[in-house]
C-alpha cells in the first residue's frame, strides 16, 4: 500500500524543529518506560526506536538527528535506561535510524510498507555491524534480530500506520 504524504524536511533554524523533536523524544520517554511494564519489554520491543523513526520520516532528518540524540540520553538521565554500558550502541542506532529514516523519506516522498520496512531493517543491519565491532561478539551484536523482531514488526506496522494516519488517508 502507499500512501501520497507531505513529508517536511525542517531546517535547524525553524523553531518547529526543535518543538516536534522535544514532542517526539517525549514519546520516546513514555513509550519505553510502558513497554519496561512488561518482562523483557525493551530489549523485545525496542521502544526508544519508535517515534525516531516516525519523526525523521515526517520531519526529516534534522527532527530524527536531534530526537535520536536527545531520547536516549534523556532516558539514560532519567531512568538509568539504556544502561550506560549500551548507551553508545543505542545512540548509533538511533542516528543511524534518523538518518536512513529522512533520506528514504526524501527520496521517495512516499510512506509505503516496503519503504518503513527498507528504514527499519537498513538501521537495524548498519547498528548490527556497529554493536559487532563495538562489542567484538557478533552474538552479542545480534540479540535485537534474537528476540527484538516484535520491536522491529512495532516500528515497521505501527510507524507505517502512524505515518499514514497523519497524512489523513
Amino acid at each position: 500500500m502507499e500512501t501520497t504524504a507531505k513529508l517536511y524536511s525542517l531546517p535547524f533554524t525553524n523553531v518547529r524543529t526543535y518543538l516536534f523533536a522535544l514532542l517526539f523524544a517525549a514519546g520516546n520517554l513514555v513509550l519505553p518506560q510502558l513497554c519496561h511494564l512488561f518482562p523483557a519489554g525493551g530489549p523485545t520491543l525496542l521502544p526508544i526506536y519508535f517515534f525516531t523513526l516516525v519523526g525523521a520520516y515526517k520531519y526529516g532528518v534534522r527532527v530524527g538527528l536531534l530526537t535520536a540524540l536527545l531520547s536516549p540520553v534523556a532516558n539514560h538521565c532519567l531512568f538509568g535506561m539504556p544502561a550506560a554500558a549500551v548507551l553508545t550502541p543505542m545512540l548509533v542506532k538511533s542516528v543511524l535510524l534518523a538518518l536512513v529514516a529522512g533520506w528514504l523519506a526524501r527520496k521517495s516522498g512516499r510512506v509505503t510498507l516496503g519503504m518503513v520496512l527498507l528504514t527499519v531493517l537498513s538501521y537495524q543491519l548498519a547498528g548490527t555491524l556497529f554493536e559487532w565491532a563495538w562489542y567484538g561478539s557478533l552474538w552479542t551484536a545480534l540479540q535485537d534480530f534474537r528476540i527484538g523482531v516484535p520491536g522491529m514488526m512495532l516500528q515497521w506496522l505501527g510507524g507505517w500506520l502512524l505515518l499514514r494516519a497523519w497524512t489523513g488517508r
